[in-house]
């Protein structure tokens, strides 16, 4: 099937699916206002097998050491799916589902599948990462860039946070759990109930980014966007927590984004 753009709508809410580049949602926009900084690598990505930084490139499988490229030196960064085409695998009015088969940098064989979901009020991303082969460590999550101002005021970011994870001079986490500080941030951040952060422009939106996931990376350190980017774990997640795809057990996860007007 073609990977052209994909153009979902419910109500006054518009998205736009980009399975040709990267999988990444291109655009959202409400009562005609767009969301999302627009521009090939911006929009919202598919961080996926990975998210965020791998330190130097390297995860172990077992006793198996790979290196990955290293797009951000001296790191690997943000999985390998948002540098390809995906395809589409259905869509109707409101919703998409399109596919990637996971190839060479990455070492393992396997499918990542994501939904993407409109409703009036909220748009759902759903993913999954399975193998009918080898098991692997994998991670899952997105990354939006929202713009900062939507023509008033800057966006407000509003959160509650169980710890942040302290962040090295290499910007991986050292390890140690430390109270949330306060921005700017490229920071993540632990929500043991579920990630909930609001973003509120004020007089004219309220947005809600939520996932049963509990981590999260707020990036506010553009002057054009603010990043909110749920993931099923941490920086570097491929070494200090991986979480297995197996043949038996995919990996997946979901976020919802809901907005109301002011």
């Amino acid at each position: 099937m073609s990977n052209e753009p994909i153009t979902l709508t419910a109500g006054d809410a518009e998205v736009t699916v980009l399975p040709g580049n990267g999988g990444r949602i291109g655009g959202l926009r409400v009562d005609g206002v767009e969301l999302l900084r627009q521009g090939d690598r911006f929009g919202c990505f598919p961080m996926v097998p990975w998210c965020g930084r791998t330190r130097d490139g390297q995860f172990r499988n077992g006793a198996t050491l790979h290196q990955l490229p290293l797009n951000s030196p001296p790191h690997a960064i943000h999985g390998t799916t948002r540098d390809g085409a995906w395809r589409v695998a259905r869509t109707s009015a409101d919703e998409a589902v399109i596919t990637y088969d996971l190839v060479e940098p990455w070492p393992y064989s396997g499918r990542v599948t994501q939904a993407v979901a409109l409703t009036p009020d909220s748009v759902t991303l759903t993913m999954s990462v399975e193998t009918y082969d080898t098991s692997f460590p994998a991670q899952i999550g997105w990354h939006p860039w929202f713009h900062r101002n939507l023509g008033g005021e800057d966006v407000r970011v509003a959160f509650e946070a169980g710890w942040q994870e302290e962040r090295g001079d290499d910007h991986l986490p050292t390890g140690r759990r430390i109270d949330p500080k306060p921005g700017p941030w490229d920071d993540c951040f632990g929500m043991p109930g579920g990630v909930d952060v609001t973003l509120t422009w004020p007089g004219q939106l309220e947005l809600k980014v939520a996932s049963r996931e509990e981590w999260v990376v707020v990036y506010d350190e553009q002057a054009e966007a603010v990043c909110v980017e749920p993931q099923t774990g941490p920086p570097n997640g491929l070494n200090t927590l991986p979480r297995l795809v197996t043949p038996l057990e995919p990996l997946e996860a979901a976020t919802t984004w809901s907005w109301r007007r002011l």
